[in-house]
C-alpha cells in the first residue's frame, strides 16, 4: 500500500537529552532536551514521499524485516549501493543497487537470495529509501 502525503502532519513529542544504553541498565535522567517531530527527522521532500510495507526475509541482513516500514524518497536519484523500490514487470521490490562490472544488479540483503540483472525494459526504480521502521512491541 502505498501512501503519498503533500502536506505531514506535525507531531511533537518530548524527546530526552540523556543516551538510553543497550547494554547494562542504569537509571534514566528525567532530562528533557525539547519536542521532536518526526517528520523534521524522517521525511526531506514531503510531496515525494511515500511509505510502503517490507515483505519476506530478502533484506534482512541490511536490517529491515518483514512488516518494516520504509520510508522512500522519489525526488533522490538512486546511486550504487542505495536501497531501493524498484517495480520489475509489474511488482514492487525493495533491493540494494549495484552496478558490479558494470551493469546495474538489485541485489538481496540475504544470500539465499540471487541478484536480479537490470534491463532498460524491464525495471523502473520508483524511489530511494531513506529510512525503515520496525514495531518492536505487538500492543
Amino acid at each position: 500500500m502505498l501512501r503519498f502525503s503533500d502536506q505531514p502532519s506535525n507531531l511533537a513529542l518530548v524527546v530526552y537529552s540523556s543516551r538510553v544504553p543497550a547494554g547494562f541498565p542504569s537509571p534514566a535522567d528525567d532530562h528533557i532536551e525539547g519536542k521532536l517531530d518526526l517528520n523534521e527527522h524522517l521525511i526531506r521532500h514531503p510531496a515525494a514521499t511515500f511509505f510502503a510495507r517490507a515483505m519476506g526475509e530478502s533484506m534482512k541482513d541490511a536490517g529491515i524485516f518483514d512488516g518494516d516500514l520504509l520510508v522512500v524518497d522519489r525526488s533522490l536519484t538512486a546511486q550504487a549501493e542505495d536501497i531501493v523500490i524498484a517495480v520489475l514487470h509489474g511488482e514492487l521490490t525493495v533491493k540494494r543497487l549495484k552496478k558490479p562490472n558494470g551493469a546495474w544488479v538489485l541485489t538481496a540483503e540475504n544470500s539465499v537470495f540471487p541478484d536480479i540483472q537490470i534491463t532498460e525494459s524491464g525495471c523502473d526504480v520508483w524511489g530511494v529509501v531513506t529510512h525503515s521502521i520496525r514495531r518492536h512491541c505487538e500492543r
